[in-house]
């Protein structure tokens, strides 16, 4: 009997719905090529639904979410919304309610020619970052007092715990003992921001406790100069919410764009989400011009994530193959439309198997 992996879709908003489909494409060939079925169950959270319904995301699909194996989502986000409020309910509902502690994000360059620095390959960009995901000043844990007052009051609490903090950092450990370099760079900015210092305390008790596995440490700051200047010193860092996010922002532009940069939201062995990172970009909807890259290597991932490695490994072949090749000119909007690299993926997966 056939492997079944059960799959909540949220399309979501903007390019999500068609960046999704060609998603979706390749996973059904890849299904039916390795021997897995992949079973969906569609959920229309986003801004259509909410503006007829007044419905972001009811808490009874969180239950609904646990009885399946991953959720695979598209893009959030409107600008007939008000700013942030569909991206809490639902990006933030599922990383909060369903505890997907890590934010995994891949920063790995396939051709040269897609990479800003100078003179920078391959060998030089390809790196794993572990964000940790549900912690830091994303809590919420803050507000606003006097608004609109020239003694206006923001507050907005950074909040770590040891838990929190240990976990993803263990789990950065586990990714790094996978990789060929077998290094952990803790990134933090204990030395101005001293209660992160329980990162530094917890990295330093888990590298006790994994001998074989270099570590370095760098502040925050830093770690983004060196990204531009010297990439090819990272292989997997481990960082605070606030501070992943923008770092891993930064390492899509050095991998050529958020058109190709994808993430996983886990909790190991448990129902985790998948997305690609770049926006819902409402411009480019209906358009057929949206790259869907990021969507098929985020649902790459998804596949690795459930156990099926060498599909995913497929996946991530034919994607390279396919840019350094040069059949897939660019990782931007509009120089091939949405549908032909879907079919290009599609075809080459199927090429690589036969």
């Amino acid at each position: 009997m056939a492997r079944e992996h059960a799959i909540a879709v949220i399309p979501g908003d903007g390019i999500g719905e068609e960046v999704i489909r060609e998603g979706r494409k390749v996973l059904d060939a890849l299904s039916s090529i390795f021997g897995f079925k992949l079973k969906y169950t569609d959920y229309p959270w986003g801004a259509d639904h909410f503006l007829k319904t007044g419905v972001t995301m009811p808490d009874s699909a969180l239950d609904e979410y646990r009885q399946h194996r991953a959720v695979y989502l598209g893009a959030i986000g409107d600008p007939r919304i008000e700013v942030g409020l569909l991206e809490r309910a639902i990006i933030a509902g599922l990383r909060f309610k369903l505890d997907l502690y890590v934010n995994l994000r891949p920063i790995k360059l396939y051709d040269s020619r897609f990479c800003p620095l100078k003179d920078k390959k391959p060998a030089d960009v390809d790196l794993v970052v572990v964000r940790e995901n549900t912690e830091d000043a994303y809590t919420g844990i803050g507000g606003n007092f006097k608004q609109g007052t020239p003694d206006e009051i923001a507050i907005a609490t950074m909040l770590y715990t040891r838990k929190g903090c240990e976990r993803a950092i263990r789990y950065a450990f586990e990714i790094a003992k996978g990789r060929k370099r077998k290094k952990v760079t803790l990134i933090d900015k204990a030395n101005a921001v001293r209660p992160q210092d329980i990162w530094t305390r917890a990295f330093a008790d888990v590298a006790k406790e994994n001998p074989g596995i270099e570590t370095d440490h760098a502040y925050i700051d830093a770690a983004c100069m060196w990204l531009v200047k010297n990439p090819e010193s990272f292989d997997v860092c481990v960082m605070p919410n606030i501070f992943g996010d923008i770092f891993t922002d930064l390492g899509a532009m050095v991998q050529g764009g958020m058109g190709i940069a994808a993430s996983g939201n886990l909790h190991p062995g448990k129902t985790s989400m998948f997305e690609p990172i770049h926006g819902s970009a409402p411009k480019y909807r209906g358009k057929n011009s949206a790259n869907p890259l990021a969507a098929i290597n985020a649902g790459g991932m998804m596949l690795d994530y459930l156990g099926e490695k060498e599909a995913a490994a497929t996946c991530e072949k034919a994607i390279g193959g396919l840019l350094t090749s040069g059949r897939i000119r660019s990782l931007g909007a509009g120089d091939h439309p949405t549908t032909e690299i879907g079919d290009l993926v599609t075809a080459e997966v199927r090429k690589l198997a036969t």
